[in-house]
C-alpha cells in the first residue's frame, strides 16, 4: 500500500502486531486458537479495502477513450454499487453511485468509469469529497461539456454506533458544466435515475 507521508510505511509484520494490540485492548487473547490468524486476515482485508491508494484514477480513465463523432447526448451510468470506509471511524460506507457526462470530444469505456469509482471508494473517505473527486476526475480527463455525480449511501458509523439509525441514507451531488447551468440537461440526468 502507498503511504501519504514521507516516512517509510510500516511492514506487514508491524501492521499485524498493531491488530494484536487492538485485540488485547478490547479484552481478547490474541493468541487463542480462534484469533491466531486474525491479524493476518485483517491486514489482508485492509489491503483490499484500501487498494485505491495504489490506483491513479486519472490514468485509469485516460488510458481508454474514443472520439465522439456524432454522439451528443448524455451518457449515464446508474446504480454502481460501492463499499468504502469513513475517515472518521473507519466504519463501512455502503451505497451506490450514479454518474453522467455530456461528451465533447471523448467517450470513456464503461468499465473505465467504474474503475474510477473503485479507485476513489477504496480509500478512507468523506462522502462529499468522494462525490466531488469522481466528478472532477471525469471532468479533467474527458473534458466533457458537463458532469453529474450522485452518491447515495448508508454510513455504518451511524447505523452501528452513536445514534443507531439504520434507515438514514445520505445523498450528495456534484454538477459541473451544463449539468449545473442547463435545467433540461440536469433534468435528463435526474429522470434517468427515476426510471
Amino acid at each position: 500500500m502507498r503511504t501519504t507521508t514521507k516516512s517509510r510505511p510500516p511492514t506487514r509484520t508491524q501492521a499485524e502486531e498493531a491488530i494484536r494490540v487492538l485485540l488485547r485492548w478490547i479484552g481478547e487473547d490474541a493468541d487463542r486458537p480462534g484469533l491466531r490468524k486474525t491479524p493476518a486476515r485483517v491486514v489482508g482485508c485492509f489491503g483490499d479495502w484500501f487498494s485505491g491508494y495504489g490506483m491513479d484514477p486519472h490514468k485509469l480513465l485516460g488510458s481508454s477513450f474514443q472520439q465522439v463523432g456524432q454522439y451528443d447526448r448524455v451518457v449515464t451510468l446508474r446504480d454502481i454499487d460501492f463499499e468504502s470506509h469513513c475517515e472518521h471511524h473507519m466504519a463501512p460506507i455502503l451505497g451506490r453511485i450514479h454518474l453522467a457526462y455530456l461528451p465533447n470530444r471523448r467517450l470513456a469505456g464503461v468499465s473505465k468509469l467504474v474503475r474510477v469509482v473503485e479507485a476513489y471508494t477504496r480509500r478512507l473517505q468523506v462522502q462529499e469529497r468522494l462525490t466531488a473527486e469522481i466528478a472532477g476526475c471525469i471532468n479533467d480527463v474527458l473534458e466533457p461539456r458537463g458532469v453529474a455525480v450522485m452518491v447515495e449511501a448508508r454510513h455504518q458509523c451511524m447505523t452501528t454506533r452513536g445514534v443507531h439509525r439504520t434507515n438514514v441514507r445520505m445523498v450528495t451531488t456534484e454538477m459541473l458544466g451544463v449539468f449545473q447551468n442547463d435545467d433540461r440537461i440536469r433534468g435528463e440526468f435526474l429522470a434517468a435515475l427515476a426510471g
